[in-house]
């Protein structure tokens, strides 16, 4: 009896210095990525591979997504259960497909853009760098987001595809991890601020193998915000702005907390709606919208309209505001590549810096001097 009693008391010990092993094994070899505003995806680096998870790839997910990232030698070596992460991906990617413009900025500011082998919807990209890959047939035309061409897709033999679920999983995505390519979802565009999204080229150079370079050119994306953000509160005078038009008979336009509000705020301009709740949109009547801004010094932002005219043909109701009277009016929507894709949704969302700098160009003038607007053009009639 005493014999077994030892026997329990050493198995018990045994598994309390394994127990205790295992505690400190991660901490002694695994690194975090620091990330400062990006809350969708994080990734630790052990000492032979990396994981990386996707934790909000779109709005109310219920499912975290996990990649295993390693050389293909340290591949061979590994075993895991099949299921245990919904990608293996080798981190010397040389073939990639994304299937969203805003992909586009990241590989260019890392200096990877022609490992880009296709994309779905190719005239949309307004990029000259990346046009000419198109236009020389080094990317492969892709079809439609909603319905990849996933012949062409699985002849090109991509290492790896980065996609996007708008509210689930995709299922032509489902199609292509059946044909032993990894798919990553990018929830970039689930982000809270603007600033948060930028951050997203550290997930490319997680790819890449360009840590420090992506860390590098986020600091600078983010001092320059910053730099601009502080130069604003030297303003004069805060102009009232209004945002959005109508769609049918619903204005939409920027909630208070939304990240297009945020850069009014950052612009220091007096946006009438910078007081409500929520980070998505407004949605108003066409009475309760002129009756707080008739008298709004400059309109940002109507819509899809690309000029005075074309507003008034829509809806006359659009004249009854001062700053249309007064042509006070700017968007994006004139800032177009060769084929048409529009450059703020290619590249607004890497280069917030640039958005704050047009907006306070805009109501600020006298702050950016021989500042050329990046994306926001005035309205001609």
């Amino acid at each position: 009896m005493k014999l077994y009693k030892y026997i329990i008391i050493f198995l018990v010990l045994v598994a309390c210095k394994d127990e205790k092993k295992e505690e400190l094994l991660p901490f002694s070899q695994t690194k975090q990525l620091k990330l400062k505003y990006a809350e969708g995806f994080s990734v630790i680096e052990y000492q032979d591979y990396k994981v990386l998870t996707i934790s909000k790839p779109w709005p109310k997910a219920e499912k975290q997504y996990q990649y295993l990232l390693a050389s293909s030698e340290q591949l061979a070596k590994m075993t895991f259960p099949k299921d245990a992460y919904d990608g293996i991906i080798t981190n010397t990617l040389e073939r990639i497909v994304v299937t969203s413009t805003t992909n586009i900025p990241a590989l260019e500011l890392l200096g990877v853009e022609k490992s880009l082998v296709g994309f779905p919807g190719t005239d949309y990209i307004s990029s000259d760098k990346t046009r000419q890959l198109v236009d020389n047939g080094t990317i492969r035309e892709l079809g439609k987001n909603e319905g990849i061409n996933t012949e062409v897709l699985i002849e090109i033999n991509p290492d790896v595809v980065v996609g996007f679920g708008v509210d689930g999983v995709n299922k032509t995505f489902e199609t292509i991890k059946k044909a032993n390519i990894p798919v990553i979802y990018n929830g970039d565009w689930v982000e809270s601020s603007a600033l948060a999204k930028a951050e997203w080229i550290k997930f490319f150079g997680i790819l890449f193998n360009k840590e420090k370079e992506a860390d590098s050119i986020f600091n600078t994306i983010e001092k320059n915000y910053q730099d601009a953000k502080s130069l604003a509160t030297n303003a004069i005078s805060k102009p009232t702005i209004l945002s959005g038009a109508l769609t049918k008979d619903v204005w939409h336009l920027p909630n208070g907390n939304s990240p297009e509000a945020q850069f009014l705020k950052d612009a220091n301009v007096n946006y009438l709606w910078s007081d409500t709740d929520g980070n998505g949109s407004l949605y108003l009547s066409f009475e309760a919208v002129l009756d707080k801004a008739k008298h709004a010094d400059m309109w940002l932002s109507p819509s899809y309209y690309r000029s005075l005219k074309q507003m008034k043909d829509a809806n006359p109701l659009y004249t009854n505001f001062d700053a249309f009277k007064s042509g006070e009016v700017y968007s994006f929507t004139n800032s177009v590549g060769a084929t048409g894709g529009n450059l703020y949704y290619e590249l607004g969302a890497a280069r917030p810096d640039l958005i704050l700098k047009d907006i306070i160009k805009i109501a600020h003038p006298e702050l950016l001097v021989n500042y050329e607007p990046y994306f926001f053009k005035k309205f001609e009639d």
